[in-house]
C-alpha cells in the first residue's frame, strides 16, 4: 500500500499545529498500530514529528512486527518509531522495555489504546474472543499506563455503546443512556466497549486522565474494501466497474468523516479533551445508504449503476447510526473540514494509486 497522501498529512498538521508542545522530546505508546485508526495516527505522528522537529518517539505494540513492516515499510523505517512484539491481552511492562531501543528510558507520557477495531466477523463468530480482547486489552493498557507514567490515555471507543439508535433521534448525543441488548451475543462489541469506558473511569485517580472517543463511520485511504463497511464495499464495486450493490433497501442512515479529519479529532482529544467525558467522533451530515451509493457512483467518475436488493417497507422508520457532534465543536472547536464528496474523491484517487502499484491486489 502506498503512503498516505501528503495533502492529507498537511491537512492534519494545519489543524493540529498548536497541540504538539506537550509531546516535544517525550514518548508515546500506541496499541492497534496496524489498524485503520492506528495507521493514520502513526503516519501523521511521524510526519508532524519531522516537520516540527519535536524529537518525540512513538512505540507501537503489534503481534507481528514482520507483518507490520510488510504492510507499512515506510513507517517501519522511521527512526522516531519503535515496533515491539506483544499481544494486547498479555503484554507486560518488562516485555516492552526489553525491546526498546538504546537510550529509551522506558517511560511514556501519552498512550493511545486503538486495538480492536469493529470486526463484524469476529463479533458474530467469536463473541467471547471479542469480549476478551476489548476488556482484557483495555485493562492491560491501563495497567501499563500506570506503570510507565502515561498520564494522558486515549481510548478509541465506539458509537456502538449506545445500542440501536431510536428512529426519532436523528443524531445521538453523548448524554443518551441507551445501550446494546445484553441478551444478544452480537452485542459483544458494544457491551465490551461500554465496559472499557467503565474501566477508564475506575482508573481515574491512579495518575491517569482517560479520554474517550466514541467513533462512528469513516472513509479514506486504508479503509478496507472487503469488509462490513458499506462505503468501502461501494468503492470496491465502483472500481470493479459496478454495479454498486446494496444488500438491503437502502434506507438506513449513516454519516462519514474523512480519516484526515478523524486524525485531527483524535489528536485534539488526546491533548485537550476533558478526562472521563466521552466525545462523539464523526460527521453529523446524515444520508441514506442509497444516497451514499449514488454519491459514490458520482464521485467515481465511472458509468456505474446502483442495484438495491429489495424495496422499501412502507411506513417502516429507517435505522440510524449518526452522532451529534456539538460537544466536540463547542468544547474543542472541531468540525468536518473535508466534505463527503471530496472525501470520496480523495479515497478513489488513493486506491487507484494502490491498484496501479499492485494490479492483482485491489483490496487493502
Amino acid at each position: 500500500m502506498p503512503p498516505l497522501p501528503e495533502a492529507d498529512l498537511d491537512h492534519i498538521l494545519a489543524h493540529t499545529r498548536g497541540l504538539w508542545e506537550p509531546l516535544r522530546g517525550r514518548n508515546l505508546f500506541v496499541t492497534g498500530g496496524t489498524g485503520f485508526f492506528g495507521r493514520w495516527l502513526l503516519e501523521s505522528f511521524a510526519f508532524i514529528n519531522g516537520r516540527l522537529n519535536l524529537g518525540a518517539h512513538a512505540t507501537v505494540l503489534t503481534r507481528s512486527p514482520a507483518a507490520f513492516t510488510e504492510r507499512a515499510p515506510h513507517l517501519a523505517g522511521e527512526s522516531c518509531l519503535a515496533i515491539v512484539q506483544g499481544d494486547v491481552n498479555h503484554f507486560t511492562c518488562r516485555q516492552v522495555r526489553e525491546q526498546l531501543p538504546a537510550g529509551h528510558d522506558g517511560n511514556f507520557s501519552f498512550l493511545i489504546h486503538a486495538a480492536t477495531e469493529a470486526s463484524a466477523r469476529l463479533n458474530e463468530e467469536e463473541p467471547l474472543r471479542m469480549i476478551d480482547t476489548i476488556v482484557s486489552g483495555t485493562r492491560r493498557a491501563l495497567d501499563f499506563a500506570v506503570e510507565t507514567g502515561a498520564r494522558r490515555f486515549l481510548l478509541t471507543s465506539s458509537g456502538a455503546v449506545y445500542g440501536p439508535q431510536p428512529p426519532e433521534i436523528t443524531h445521538v448525543p453523548e448524554e443518551y443512556s441507551g445501550g446494546p441488548d445484553c441478551n444478544q451475543p452480537r452485542s459483544a462489541y458494544g457491551e465490551s466497549k461500554r465496559l472499557a469506558e467503565l474501566l477508564c473511569a475506575c482508573y481515574t485517580g491512579r495518575g491517569i486522565e482517560p479520554v474517550i472517543a466514541r467513533a462512528f463511520a469513516f472513509v479514506g485511504p486504508l479503509l478496507p474494501l472487503d469488509s462490513h463497511f458499506a462505503v468501502g464495499n461501494f468503492i470496491r464495486d465502483a472500481l470493479d466497474g459496478g454495479p454498486i450493490r446494496i444488500g438491503g433497501d437502502g434506507t438506513p442512515c449513516r454519516s462519514y468523516l474523512h480519516a484526515a479529519d478523524l486524525a485531527v479529532w483524535l489528536w485534539h482529544l488526546l491533548f485537550r479533551a476533558e478526562p472521563n467525558r466521552p466525545y462523539n467522533v464523526g460527521s453529523d451530515h446524515s444520508l441514506s445508504i442509497a444516497e451514499l451509493a449514488a454519491l459514490v457512483a458520482e464521485c467515481s467518475g465511472l458509468p456505474v449503476e446502483v442495484a438495491i436488493a429489495r424495496p422499501k417497507t412502507p411506513g417502516a422508520p429507517p435505522s440510524r447510526y449518526v452522532p451529534r457532534t456539538s460537544r466536540a465543536a463547542r468544547e474543542l472547536g472541531l468540525e468536518t473540514w473535508i466534505p463527503l464528496p471530496e472525501a470520496l474523491r480523495r479515497t478513489f484517487a488513493w486506491h487507484r494509486l494502490d491498484v496501479a502499484a499492485h494490479p492483482k491486489d485491489l483490496c487493502v
